[in-house]
């Protein structure tokens, strides 16, 4: 009996501690795998003339091109009110849980918030536009602890300041200071303390959210600065392969896709899709494709069923290549270059214009099924839309407007 008591015992113990893990999951930018792919399910197929209902509409926000972040039953967001950052908690409602201020933000060319909140159990990450990496406790906005990228990284900031998503892996967070000797840093997420610094090639941050790749024998952090893709082991911060990557302006901020030992790239002003071989233990990356005609500039892409789907820039068109060969199955200019992502096996392309497309994925053609128009908020419309229980979630300006899409 007591033997079976101590079983019970212990398994209760590890369940325990699953939960506790589970529960410190990490939000991501753009979906669980940061590949523009949220799991919903159920979604209609198409929507009413006038696009689907809206639940709800926030419209107290400030400047910003953030997009939300779910956790616990609640929505967090950042924006700027005046020259000031604050993290706004909404619950399921659109009703305000609180707003707190988080240090002053990027008021030169378009200015407002760039980054986006990730949160893991009760702290929350959040990078300012000029550089202040800020730990929120999730229950009241109080700031655990803080680092200035410039002032205690030596970081450079690039000309529309920082732009990246923290990643947070485990007790881990990266963050891309930029600068020749702290290009790239781990912190411990709870304290904020250093843990490794990797100088990488020494170059501005490039305003990309980077990407975790798990490999059998070590895990990768990728990313890009000004000029080149870095390949970068987590465990230690050791440079283990750079690919020159530079477009006219050296911004990228398309965080990479890897499936299956490839590793796709893309950037807009010129550049356009590189697709990469990951050799089997991550030490270096040979080239299997490139287009320079996919020049996504900030909209990202996604995989589906063996095919990208994304937008370009100097040739604002929506295009669709096969992802083993770069072979270009389709362009077409019937909506306006933007943001894409995916759920329930259908596109969601949000232009730049205003309008969002429902499609169907298909390499023979775009097939739009629904299309609406986005009238509330004001501003660009360049912050990337969210899919998060059957609900649309799209941010522009001071509105985060709420669509029921299941």
């Amino acid at each position: 009996m007591l033997s079976m008591r101590k079983s019970l015992l212990i398994l209760i113990l590890i369940f325990a501690g699953m939960v506790s893990v589970l529960s410190q999951e990490p939000s991501r930018w753009r979906g669980p795998s940061a590949d523009g792919i949220y799991p919903d399910k159920g979604l209609l197929k198409s929507w009413p003339s006038g696009g689907p209902e809206i639940i709800w509409s926030f419209e107290q926000l400030g400047e910003g091109y953030a997009s939300p972040a779910f956790y616990g039953g609640y929505i967090y967001i950042p924006t700027m009110l005046g020259d000031e950052g604050y993290m706004f908690k909404l619950d399921m409602s659109g009703k305000q849980v609180w707003k707190v201020k988080y240090g002053t933000e990027y008021t030169d060319r378009y200015p407002g918030t760039r980054s986006s909140a990730t949160i893991a159990g009760d702290l929350l990450y959040m990078l300012s536009g000029i550089g202040k990496l800020v730990c929120m406790n999730t229950k009241d906005g109080s700031v655990r602890w803080s680092k200035e990228l410039t002032r205690d990284f030596d970081g450079v900031m690039n000309r529309y300041g920082y732009n990246e998503t923290i990643v947070v892996d485990g007790d881990r967070l990266y963050v891309t200071p930029g600068g020749v000797k702290n290009n790239v840093v781990a912190l411990n997420r709870f304290t904020g303390n250093l843990i490794w610094t990797s100088p990488g090639k020494g170059e501005k941050a490039a305003y990309c959210t980077p990407q975790i790749i798990r490999l059998p024998g070590r895990n990768l952090l990728v990313t890009h600065t000004e000029s080149h893709i870095l390949g970068i082991d987590i465990s230690n911060g050791r440079l283990l392969w750079s690919y020159p990557w530079a477009n006219l302006r050296l911004e990228h901020q398309n965080t990479p896709l890897y499936n299956n030992g490839s590793l796709f790239c893309l950037s807009g002003y010129g550049m356009g899709a590189i697709m990469l071989r990951l050799s089997p233990d991550g030490t270096s990356v040979t080239k299997q494709w490139f287009d320079q005609s996919f020049d996504c500039r900030m909209g990202a892409a996604v995989l589906l069923n063996g095919y990208l789907y994304g937008s370009g820039h100097n040739d604002p068109s929506w295009q669709c290549y096969n992802w083993a060969t770069g072979e270009k199955m389709y362009s077409d200019r019937s909506l306006f270059m933007g943001a894409v992502i995916s759920a329930d096996g259908m596109l969601y392309c949000c232009s730049e214009k205003g309008e969002i497309a429902l499609v169907q994925p298909n390499p023979s053609g775009f097939k739009i099924i629904s299309k609406m128009t986005i009238q509330n908020g004001t501003g660009p419309h360049w912050a990337h839309p969210v899919i998060n229980d059957g609900v649309l979630y799209v941010p522009r300006g001071k509105a985060l407007i709420a669509y029921k899409i299941r």
